[in-house]
């Protein structure tokens, strides 16, 4: 029997497509916003509306929608060389400059990367780069990840492990083992105490991860992973000091640092990286997302020499260092990515997010004034405001309230695109290519969803 085909995009993706991070109940019946077009930091949808992405789609696409350098390096690759292996010593001219470049501008001592597809694959392989580094040493205990609550580390068995979301590790079994620890969100906010300083805050996370340190035994950790600022977990700053504080005392056992700078690195800080904006000097980076501005997948995990000359060292012994992606460091992705960072470079990215955030961070502060406003938090491009039901003593929302959701909502309807996070944080990410006046537009639209949502939360 000829069955009647939906007439909408968005009717025709609830009957065929599989969504992640989707209540998918709910998309059954409601279906998705389907958006068909971009140009500068704007969407179109299928009905024509227009929206301001100010969540560069997920924390990605850092030149925006229409950046024609990076069209025209795609088509050139694919019509040189649509696809080369990677493994086995084989190579090609785009990956061998990529890995000069970003070796080259990687945060020091991190310096030879290892090409994935995602943020989440990067730090798959920089987990297990970090065990095959111990194992070839002889310590085959120290193996222990050390994260935090609300970081987000990507989505596949250990990176999801890694990841302290709810809503990553109920319904997964995550985590996996208990290889996998945890420590207190760096949030002052959140976490810190009556009459506490910051600097007293610092003090006292630190001296948890010693704790956690002297009680598992330092000969069974591994690394403190972490990203320098939160991003998914609510756009968290880390406490004056809190990182070179973390890093003496994983210098002092002898643990690693692994960095994910997936949403903190190229420019989104108003660094190139994420640890320089925070005093840290990373063993191992993860990145993706910017690095080829989201117009094509691909990531990396960066490493050290040091840890590299172990890698080669065991699998001279062992005959292949056995981790590979079939597209790790696929041609004509490594091409976009490789054009991505002469653009930064010859645009003076890192220079226009400098000149910018002052106005981005201003706006962003403005709005603690608002009654459901507890906090604002940011740096460079990158921002996050938290929403609560009473400003005094911090209390939130029932979770059935839906709090950041209403708010995302309103935004939504008045032309401008966030996303909703846990604790009932939104965050703030637009492209990088931003303007002054798309800033206001952008903090309008929010400051008028914070009015809209008001009377409907507290009725």
């Amino acid at each position: 029997m000829t069955q009647t085909r939906p007439n909408s995009l968005s009717a025709r993706d609830a009957e065929a497509v599989f969504h992640g991070y989707t209540n998918l109940q709910a998309h059954k019946a409601q279906g998705a916003h389907v958006m068909v077009s971009g140009e500068g930091i704007r969407l179109t949808d299928e009905s024509g509306k227009s929206f301001i992405d100010g969540l560069a789609g997920l924390w990605c696409a850092g030149l925006g929608f229409s950046e024609e350098r990076l069209v025209e390096a795609a088509v050139k690759q694919m019509r040189a060389l649509p696809f080369s292996s990677s493994f086995a010593q084989r190579s090609h001219p785009p990956l061998i400059e990529l890995s000069e470049a970003l070796g080259a501008l990687a945060p020091a001592p991190a310096h030879r990367p290892f090409f994935v597809n995602s943020g989440s694959e990067a730090m798959e392989c920089a987990i297990q780069a970090v065990w095959y580094f111990n194992n070839a040493l002889g310590r085959p205990e120290k193996k222990k990840l050390v994260g935090r609550a609300r970081g987000y580390h990507g989505v596949t068995l250990g990176a999801g492990s890694l990841t302290a979301l709810a809503y990553k590790q109920d319904g997964f079994d995550l985590p996996a083992s208990d290889r996998f620890l945890r420590l207190t969100c760096p949030s002052f906010y959140r976490e810190g105490r009556p009459g506490e300083s910051e600097a007293d805050f610092t003090a006292r996370l630190v001296a948890e991860f010693e704790a956690l340190i002297q009680r598992e035994g330092p000969e069974t950790i591994a690394a403190l992973v972490g990203e320098p600022l939160m991003a998914a977990g609510g756009v968290v700053v880390p406490p004056e000091g809190y990182w070179p504080a973390m890093q003496a005392v994983c210098r002092k056992h002898d643990i690693l640092v692994v960095a994910d700078e997936v949403v903190n690195g190229f420019c989104r800080t108003g660094e190139f990286w994420g640890s320089q904006s925070f005093g840290l000097e990373p063993d191992v980076v993860t990145c993706a997302k910017q690095l080829s501005a989201a117009f094509l997948p691909i990531g990396a995990t960066i490493i050290s020499d040091r840890i590299y000359d172990v890698l080669a060292k065991r699998s001279g012994e062992l005959g292949t260092f056995g981790i590979g992606l079939t597209y790790g460091g696929h041609p004509v992705c490594a091409a976009v990515a490789l054009e991505t960072l002469k653009i930064y470079e010859e645009r003076d990215i890192l220079g226009h997010v400098r000149r910018v955030s002052p106005h981005f961070q201003s706006r962003l502060k403005a709005l603690a004034a608002h009654p459901l406003v507890g906090e604002t938090r940011g740096k460079g491009l990158i921002g996050g405001l938290e929403i609560v039901a009473d400003q005094t003593t911090r209390a939130s929302f029932p979770a059935a309230a839906k709090a950041a959701f209403k708010v995302y909502e309103a935004a939504a309807a008045r032309g401008v695109l966030l996303r909703p996070l846990p604790s009932d944080s939104i965050g703030i990410c637009p492209p990088m290519i931003v303007a002054p006046a798309e800033i206001d537009e952008i903090f309008d639209a929010l400051q008028g969803a914070l009015d809209d949502a008001l009377p409907i939360l507290r009725g």
